[in-house]
């Protein structure tokens, strides 16, 4: 998309957020796994603005670093006086003429396109963005004179008894003509309770001005709900789960429970997919038709071919999973794993950076990393891949048709050719040859009569 070079975007990101009870920055707090800053962000993207510019204060080079990019600016706001005097700040980065939106980098769910109408229309409007709220309290009131014109805005702590029944709301989302801004700015006084210079005192500026101002109500009032404190953090978190779960419902995903549902990044889904409860998605995850995703799973940047099981508190991370696979319960796929169709990983079991051909099983208590393993191998139980030497990975090779006997050690760097057996409890050290039985035991010996150590009582 073309970018709109008659658009301005300000992202208020200042403030320190004192009711989190943290060292992080407000802004910087996460929902669905990405900082409430980053889905401002992804708003402002979404209009495509000739300028993005986000003002820093509490924590600025904290905010700068989780959210720099190439298409962002950043202004500091030092000391913070309002947010009529965070603008003031941004007057040299604005791009000129148009318009210039204003949000808030603590309204994480605010949507493109409620946004559209008020960088619409005519430039030499203002254009704010409000909302009907029934607990109005701590809010800014918009105040209209008779014909309904918005006439200002009363902050909560400067309003009459008469101006806090009102239930029309500022959402601090507003649209200047750029033109006109700069001016409005510089007339700022801090005349109220809180001795700041307000945006808001822009308003009369503008009706004085013979500038309409158009109020613009947000019918959906979470995507205008601001984050001051962990409870309202968590509320929000729950809204944008439960319409996370909403749409894949609609298309078709069969979910247990939408109230026990988290996706923290991007979930693509087939057809009859099955997702049980408490299960965590994070960055980008594709399931394929048919795949089932048993309780307390966790995926992250996976994708699951067609038919595949997985069965609860199983963790897959950075993975390639093939069709009619089936994995755990409780086990743990590491990053560059990829496993072919029909592949079998039980209980307990831990691969890492390995790919593992059609057929193969890992059924029990095992830990296959830095390998290639090749189609219809058997795992035993309890073997493991000692592919750490204290100071560099080495990688095991294991050809197809492979029988591994339970409580094996394949020391790397070693290969196993095809069609070769290894019986339960061997150090394997070299190389075995295709179709060779391999066997590394010490010699059992029993001693007659052996009595077991007794434990010495201790006196006093």
């Amino acid at each position: 998309m073309a970018p709109n070079v008659a658009l301005n975007v300000i992202i208020l990101a200042a403030g320190q957020g004192k009711r989190m009870y943290s060292t992080l920055p407000k802004v910087l707090h996460t929902l669905a796994g990405k900082p409430l800053l980053a889905h401002v962000l992804d708003a402002a993207r979404a209009l495509s603005p000739a300028k993005i510019i986000v003002v820093t204060g509490h924590g600025a080079e904290q905010v700068r670093s989780a959210v720099a990019a190439p298409d962002v600016v950043f202004v500091n706001q030092s000391p913070q006086l309002g947010t009529g005097h965070a603008v003031q700040q941004v007057q040299p980065e604005l791009a000129s003429g148009g318009k210039t939106l204003v949000l808030l980098g603590d309204v994480p769910l605010i949507q493109p396109e409620t946004l559209q109408p008020l960088i619409g229309g005519a430039v030499n409007r203002v254009s704010m963005l409000t909302a009907m709220l029934d607990k109005p309290y701590g809010y800014g009131r918009v105040v209209r004179d008779a014909r309904k014109k918005v006439k200002s805005v009363v902050e909560h702590k400067d309003a009459s008894r008469a101006q806090l029944k009102i239930r029309e709301i500022n959402t601090g989302i507003f649209a200047y003509p750029t033109a006109r801004l700069g001016g409005w700015l510089s007339k700022l006084k801090n005349n109220n309770a809180q001795k700041e210079y307000y945006i808001t005192d822009v308003l009369p500026m503008a009706i004085k001005d013979r500038v309409p101002v158009e109020g613009v109500v947000c019918e959906d009032a979470a995507q205008v709900q601001g984050i001051n404190n962990r409870v309202q953090l968590a509320e929000l978190e729950r809204v944008y789960q439960r319409r996370t779960a909403t749409r894949l419902l609609e298309q078709g995903v069969a979910i247990a429970d939408p109230a026990r549902f988290d996706v923290r990044g991007e979930l693509q889904c087939g057809r009859d997919v099955f997702i049980d409860v408490g299960c965590i998605f994070e960055g980008k995850v594709h399931l394929g038709d048919g795949v089932r995703v048993g309780a307390h799973c966790v995926l992250r940047d996976v994708e699951v071919a067609k038919d595949t099981q997985i069965e609860p508190y199983s963790h897959l991370v950075q993975a390639v999973i093939g069709g009619n696979c089936r994995i755990g319960p409780y086990s743990r796929i590491r990053p560059g794993t990829v496993l072919a169709e029909d592949v079998h990983i039980g209980n307990f079991v831990e691969v890492k950076a390995s790919d593992l051909g059609v057929g193969t099983k890992a059924s029990h208590l095992s830990y296959i990393g830095d390998s290639s393993v090749g189609r219809n191998v058997n795992v035993g139980a309890g073997t493991i891949t000692c592919n750490y030497d204290g100071a560099n990975k080495h990688r095991t090779v294991i050809e197809d048709d492979v029988f591994i006997g339970s409580d094996t050690q394949l020391v790397a760097p070693v290969t196993v050719r095809r069609g070769a057996t290894i019986g339960a409890g061997s150090t394997i050290t070299k190389e075995v040859a295709a179709d060779d039985l391999a066997i590394s035991r010490v010699k059992q010996i029993g001693i007659p009569g052996w009595k077991r150590p007794v434990k010495i009582k201790k006196e006093g």
